[in-house]
């Protein structure tokens, strides 16, 4: 049995439609749909029922479904154990970031990291969801966490400290607070959506509800609304950049610690080694605090 086409089975199978397995496996659609077509007629029956728009398991398909994943993941396992065996500073390494990480921070790194090591190729993944790690989605993954995946391993690089932010153009109207105190008398931009559990945002929203004018649930676009004299935001350090003032520290009650993680299976791959390496100098050395 080909384990391509039953590995593109388990991911229409566990996402429940052909679009979804196609971005897990990062293939397109026409694929994903010709290898299904296929491993049906290789099999002789039909493996999924499409019900408004979604595929659903037919008996045979959640017998098949039943047996195939309790070996889903030993082929991952597999591919790493013979990944991790790579001594050589050459090849692909996928790093995870989040937008402002990797727009802010990675870009400026990745340039100089590969006129260091010209045949390792970095492919810049950037989202705030979190990429699993276990099939090798990403090798690195830059995480602003204060507690890491226990399955994964790494290091701390550096902590980020929190400020309050505005722009010379806010200040020229309003002026700045000289104390968390005067933010009473300030607009704010709050935070919505999956940052609003944060706990400068719950102590924003405990303490001066009143003045926030604006919410946004991406950092990077509220501090880009202060950037323009929208309003003052409570930011991580990290998304400090032009246009952008740091009025007052603030300290939040859990700190925002920055990780290097990957799998331990590839712990001792050179390419790897050589990535997490650069990367752990470089984050050190801002002044993120």
């Amino acid at each position: 049995m080909d384990w391509n086409s039953l590995k593109i089975f388990l991911a229409i199978a566990n996402k429940g439609s052909l679009g979804s397995a196609a971005r897990e496996l990062k293939v397109n659609h026409s694929t994903v749909f010709r290898r299904l077509g296929q491993f049906e007629e290789d099999i002789g029956g039909r493996l999924f029922e499409r019900i408004n728009n979604r595929y659903h398991l037919t008996p045979m398909g959640q017998e098949l479904f039943d047996l195939a994943k309790t070996i889903e993941h030993s082929f991952d396992d597999i591919e790493r154990t013979i990944v991790g065996n790579d001594i050589q500073a050459k090849g692909t390494v996928k790093i995870t970031a989040p937008y402002n990480i990797a727009c802010y921070y990675l870009s400026r790194y990745i340039t100089a990291f590969n006129q260091q090591y010209t045949d390792i190729h970095i492919e810049l993944l950037a989202s705030n969801i979190e990429f699993n790690m276990t099939n090798r989605q990403a090798d690195i993954a830059v995480r602003a966490t204060s507690s890491p995946p226990e399955y994964l391993i790494g290091r701390q690089v550096c902590t980020i400290g929190w400020g309050v932010y505005g722009s010379p153009t806010y200040q020229e109207q309003h002026g700045y607070p000289t104390s968390t105190k005067d933010l009473a008398m300030h607009n704010i931009i709050g935070a919505t959506g999956g940052i609003s559990h944060l706990s400068a945002f719950t102590w924003l929203n405990k303490h001066y509800p009143e003045q926030i004018t604006t919410r946004c649930d991406e950092l990077m676009v509220m501090a880009n609304l202060a950037a323009l004299g929208h309003g003052l935001a409570i930011l991580p350090n990290d998304q400090a950049h032009d246009g952008l003032e740091k009025v007052l520290a603030f300290t939040p009650k859990k700190s925002s610690n920055l990780w290097l993680l990957t799998h331990p299976d590839l712990r001792k791959v050179k390419r790897i080694k050589c990535v997490m390496q650069y990367l752990t100098h470089a984050f050190s050395s801002e002044q993120l605090a």
